[in-house]
């Protein structure tokens, strides 16, 4: 028995709500936490807001890849290639006289125009051969990029601009840059999911085929996400270069590495993917075993390793997956469930929202 019979047969409409709990609290709980992390260079040292400024970019790449596997099913291990972009974005207006933290809006509409060529180079790709191609694409523009002698080459530049700040001033607006990046990439994430491309992105994700020949613009919905995604990373992309002083390419750690995809991932993957409560929750681990097991060197990278094999292996869908399936919780709600009369428990499903 399908639930729309099971609520003619009791008698009763099928009510349509956003969580199983009552979450208004939800925003004002959000507004707060943000308030507090707002006030917090005035409280700490500068060395706390670095550390902070670190889990923003994070935070703000773990929550665009998301949205790229979790939601449309595009598994990309390029997006450095965006990173790198709204980096030397905002070098290049540095060095013609334009505020860094000015550049950092204007890098990341850089990186989002750049990304449309390059979502055509990539559109038709799918699973294992999508995953490649990105990290191709990636490549090939950071080389690109290095061939330019007059933004540093291969050894990159000091960004401009800064070097008369004061210390303390300057880290603080370095932190409220982070901040306000990874609160409009995680509100921005949550409209979109909210309103018909979610449920698009919903439909392609559970099987694009089916999809398309129900109607849904595949193309449009994929290019629109890969676009957004490309923003976000490069906004974090400009706030890392004010966080570095300097734009360095290909080195570890530089704006083009790699290293950045395999970290935005694996916060997703240990807070749950598909989830906007995920890669906030898997941010906040990785941080705290970045920083108790950095000074291991190569231990700290294969503790990482194990601890998201033991995720992937007991919890598929990650630490916020496993809370919601024993609380039914979401702090974030952009789904639907059908109530049917009698039933106390709800069901999840995918409805359409009223025009």
């Amino acid at each position: 028995m399908t639930v729309s019979e099971a609520a003619v047969s009791a008698g009763g409409d099928i009510r349509v709500t956003r969580s199983r709990r009552n979450v208004w609290w939800t925003g004002i709980g959000a507004l707060v936490v943000v308030a507090v992390f707002a006030i917090l260079p005035y409280e700490v040292y500068a060395g706390t807001t670095g550390i902070l400024v670190q889990g923003f970019i994070i935070l703000t790449l773990a929550s665009m890849w998301n949205l790229l596997a979790g939601y449309a099913g595009l598994v990309s291990v390029g997006q450095q290639a965006f990173l790198g972009l709204g980096a030397y974005f905002v070098l290049i207006l540095a060095m013609h006289g334009v505020s860094p933290f000015i550049g950092v809006p204007l890098g990341a509409v850089g990186a989002g125009v750049a990304a449309l060529p390059l979502w055509w180079l990539v559109s038709r790709l799918r699973t294992g051969y999508f995953a490649i191609g990105t990290w191709v694409l990636a490549t090939a523009v950071a080389l690109f990029v290095e061939q330019f002698q007059s933004i540093g080459g291969g050894t990159g530049l000091p960004l401009p601009g800064l070097s008369g700040w004061d210390p303390t001033v300057l880290s603080a607006y370095t932190y409220w840059a982070g901040l306000s990046v990874s609160v409009v990439a995680l509100a921005a994430v949550y409209f979109l999911l909210r309103t018909r491309v979610g449920l698009v992105l919903t439909a392609i994700r559970d099987d694009e085929i089916a999809a398309s020949s129900s109607g849904a613009r595949v193309w449009v919905a994929r290019m629109l996400v890969f676009v957004v995604a490309a923003i976000g990373c490069g906004a974090a992309g400009g706030v890392l270069a004010i966080e570095q002083l300097q734009v360095v390419p290909g080195t570890s750690g530089g704006v083009f590495s790699v290293q950045w995809t395999a970290e935005m991932a694996f916060a997703v993957i240990i807070g749950g993917i598909g989830t906007i409560e995920g890669p906030i929750i898997g941010t906040i681990i990785f941080m705290v075993l970045q920083q108790a097991l950095q000074q291991y060197d190569v231990w700290y990278l294969i503790i990482l390793g194990l601890v998201a094999i033991a995720v992937t292996l007991f919890s598929r869908k990650g630490i916020w997956g496993l809370l919601d399936d024993k609380l039914s919780l979401r702090l974030f709600p952009v789904g639907y469930y059908l109530w049917v009369p009698g039933d106390r428990r709800g069901r999840k499903a995918v409805a359409r929202p009223a025009p």
